[in-house]
């Protein structure tokens, strides 16, 4: 495996982020929980899923999940 094949995308305007695997949609999560769930219902186990080598958080780590008044593109 070259990288991680998980990706949880930067947050949308309203906080959410896409999670994909390999680019294919596996669900929208709006928080730590729901890629908890998300990974869970796709049966993918990556053991910690706040540090696991298969998770690529993208424009924000696992505590990062703004509102529309704290989204970094409105400022």
């Amino acid at each position: 495996m070259n990288g991680p094949d998980i990706v949880v995308h930067p947050p949308g305007l309203d906080g959410s982020r896409r999670v994909t695997l390999d680019d294919e949609p596996l669900g929208v999560a709006s928080h730590l929980d729901d890629v908890r769930e998300i990974l869970r219902l796709a049966d993918l186990d990556v053991g910690d899923v706040e540090t696991g080598d298969r998770i690529d958080w993208q424009g924000g780590g696992p505590g990062e999940w703004p509102g529309l008044e704290e989204h970094p593109n409105l400022k």
